[in-house]
């Protein structure tokens, strides 16, 4: 095998892997999405506290936060499996994607917006020790987990916010 070959080989995997960590995190949401159907409709009709957003900002919002997610995760799988602060890092980016597909769920879907409070305060914690892990890792993997970390801190105080 020539040097060319061989590098040519793991620019391949390498990108192969960016591009399943990328649709494993947009995957995710869009699995929460289709079994939530009707989201839309439903907010468009809540009586809105004053600092909820127009009902079209969530879909692209979280599409680029999936996204950055899944570079992030991609970053820190990179810096070695074999670690146990990598896999560490990666098993609460995991139960973050968990918490993230559940809440639309709960909220829109089963009407249960006590529990979907509850779901969104855990995946903030969840999301910032991720972010925080991933910054122990690298430094750009915890940079790109700010925007996510910071929106759903945001959607956590909507969430309660609807209760009030």
């Amino acid at each position: 095998m020539t040097i060319r070959k061989w590098v040519m080989d793991d620019e391949l995997k390498d990108s192969c892997m960016l591009l399943a960590s990328v649709s494993i995190s947009l995957l995710t949401g869009f699995a929460g999405a289709w079994l939530a159907p009707g989201m839309r409709q439903t907010y468009e009709m809540l009586a809105k506290p004053v600092l909820a957003p127009p009902g079209w900002v969530f879909g692209p919002v979280w599409i680029f936060l999936y996204i950055l997610m899944g570079i992030a995760a991609y970053k820190v799988f990179l810096a070695g499996w074999n670690r146990k602060e990598v896999r560490d890092a990666l098993f609460y980016y995991g139960a973050q994607l968990v918490f993230n597909f559940m809440w639309s769920i709960l909220f829109f879907r089963f009407a249960l917006a006590e529990v979907a409070l509850l779901d969104a305060i855990i995946l903030a914690a969840l999301v910032v020790i991720t972010t925080m892990k991933f910054s122990r890792i690298d430094t750009v993997a915890g940079w790109l987990m700010v925007p996510c970390m910071l929106w759903v801190i945001y959607a956590a105080v909507l969430n309660f916010a609807f209760l009030a």
